[in-house]
């Protein structure tokens, strides 16, 4: 006989160490192949991806969702009917939530929110609520912040948290581009993954890194979104801890999927190059903390038969964070100082960049000076 599960402590009296949820968001992926076009249609009807009147997004939306649920399909085919991005995040929840409660300074627990697929934000935010935590942080797995991705998913907790009447102190840590601790870590998995390229080719020919992120339509970026400047910082960070003398490296933008103008360059035109300059490429998924179908079908498969016709001598990629313990470290002291911090850490919102709340940002600066380049 099943016994009734025991009810929640009330906030504060679980013991000594406060009760904080970390709620870690992801954008999410079908779990079935019948789920791919209802997956396509929670993306392309979110306001923050599709930016057409709101009379108009609905139909829009649905008619776009139906048109790349062929070809989205096939992707996911190569997967196994599915995307791995919900187990992958659950592990990194899991590797976490042991990190933070190792410390033994809180009782934390980590939940996932995905924006697309389920568990959607409305679960999550009920999973939370029974817990009874004493504190919240909004972790999102997105290193740059954009109105897209955690712009998006923050304005969906927010909404379900007053439905649900969640009503706990929280903490949202928006961005974490230039982290010492996440640029150390993923340098490490880049410099894993150059000497293995290197060890492989000849020596006579040149291996060039292609730092590759999710593109965005350049009027999204114009209007004040940071999330191009935030790249090119995780870049920079990422390349001065490599250590490499005279490294041939590039930022570059995959993943188009309407005709506007997107940002550049792409990285069908970078593997262009390559094959004209007849040097190798490492490409580093360097917006993407977990392996998806953007990393494991479009850079594993479709740009690798590209690089191959187009004659680069040598194709190589470096893996995505998933759950590396220097990652996770990262994450944890991430975690630790938002919740010292008593703010929200590097936050922006849309065209504004940084609320007036958190004016002493220490991006906020360079924000506003490129800001100033744009408009000039």
């Amino acid at each position: 006989m099943d016994l009734p599960a025991e009810p929640a402590p009330p906030p504060g009296l679980s013991g000594s160490r406060p009760r904080l949820a970390v709620v870690l968001f992801n954008l999410g992926g079908p779990d079935a192949p019948e789920s791919v076009r209802p997956f396509l249609v929670n993306l392309f009807t979110d306001p923050a991806i599709l930016r057409v009147p709101g009379w108009v997004r609905p139909w829009l939306g649905r008619l776009i969702a139906w048109r790349r649920t062929k070809p989205a399909s096939e992707n996911y085919a190569i997967l196994g009917g599915r995307s791995p991005l919900l187990e992958l995040t659950l592990e990194q929840a899991a590797a976490l939530e042991a990190a933070l409660n190792a410390e033994g300074s809180v009782e934390a627990k980590a939940f996932v929110a995905m924006r697309y697929w389920h568990p959607m934000t409305e679960e999550t935010v009920a999973q939370v609520k029974a817990w009874a935590p004493d504190e919240i942080l909004l972790l999102p797995l997105y290193p740059q912040f954009s109105t897209t991705t955690t712009g998006s998913s923050m304005l969906a907790w927010d909404k379900a948290a007053r439905r649900a009447g969640l009503d706990v102190p929280t903490t949202t840590l928006c961005c974490f581009h230039s982290d010492p601790a996440f640029a150390a870590a993923t340098a490490r998995i880049v410099r894993g993954a150059w000497d293995k390229a290197r060890a492989e080719l000849d020596p006579a020919v040149k291996l060039r890194i292609l730092f590759s992120a999710h593109g965005l339509p350049e009027s999204i970026v114009t209007a004040g979104d940071p999330y191009q400047w935030q790249v090119e910082q995780s870049v920079a960070q990422v390349v001065d801890r490599l250590g490499i003398e005279e490294l041939d490296h590039v930022v570059c933008y995959q993943s188009r999927v309407t005709p506007q103008k997107w940002i550049g360059p792409s990285t069908e035109a970078e593997l262009e190059r390559a094959g004209h300059d007849k040097v190798a490429v490492l490409v580093v998924p360097i917006a993407f903390t977990s392996e998806h179908s953007e990393t494991l079908v479009e850079l594993d498969v479709e740009y690798r038969e590209e690089a191959e016709k187009l004659g680069v001598p040598g194709y190589f990629r470096a893996p995505a964070q998933n759950s590396d313990t220097g990652f996770v470290a990262a994450l944890a002291g991430l975690v630790r100082a938002a919740r010292a911090s008593g703010r929200s850490l590097c936050s922006f919102a849309g065209a504004r960049q940084c609320p007036k709340a958190c004016r002493d940002c220490p991006h906020e600066k360079a924000n506003a000076d490129r800001r100033a380049k744009v408009a000039a």
